[in-house]
């Protein structure tokens, strides 16, 4: 029986739970809510299901494994990953794994209060400014190894973000209009 993953229709925090799921070649279906354009999004069609999931914390995303019944990004994430022996095989690739989800949840809420603030286009040229310091500790410790974690490749992720499934919507409209896709 396929898994359920739902979300709004958009890439958002459940982009890596979907690459995961795409990269272990998992069979899911996904449940898509639809918010409307903002700033007064229309959120009903998820509230009208969200106390009626058995979620203990009902919240976007969600997904469901038979009677495991998960929320929160993050734990979806290592949820999927302990499933299916993704977290590491050393202690050292493990301690890697739990710092660079810590790190890229640092760097995604960085972004997104920019994202929100009213004044975003103040702060934004700030937030570029440092940037590249961010990303240059990513690339130093991918100069020490071929991945983040361990050897495992991420070819069928790429297929993924090529094909029809990956949905190209971009998260709202200050970030379309901040890259100006």
């Amino acid at each position: 029986m396929p898994m359920t993953l739902g979300y709004w229709d958009v890439r958002g925090l459940v982009f890596p739970v979907r690459a995961l799921l795409e990269y272990t070649g998992t069979s899911y279906e996904e449940k898509h809510y639809t918010m409307g354009d903002g700033p007064d999004c229309d959120i009903s069609q998820w509230l009208s299901e969200k106390f009626k999931l058995g979620l203990d914390f009902p919240n976007l995303p969600y997904l469901i494994d038979g009677t495991h019944k998960l929320t929160q990004s993050n734990a979806i994430v290592r949820y999927l990953g302990r499933k299916h022996n993704l977290c590491g095989e050393t202690e050292e690739e493990k301690i890697h794994v739990d710092i660079l989800e810590n790190q890229a949840m640092d760097n995604r809420m960085q972004f997104l209060r920019i994202c929100y603030s009213p004044d975003f286009e103040k702060l934004k040229p700030d937030y570029l400014k440092g940037l590249p310091d961010k990303l240059t500790l990513y690339s130093q410790l991918l100069g020490k190894r071929p991945w983040f974690a361990g050897d495992k490749a991420l070819p069928k992720i790429a297929a993924y973000m090529k094909s029809s499934r990956f949905i190209r919507v971009p998260v709202f409209s200050k970030i379309a209009r901040w890259t100006g896709k």
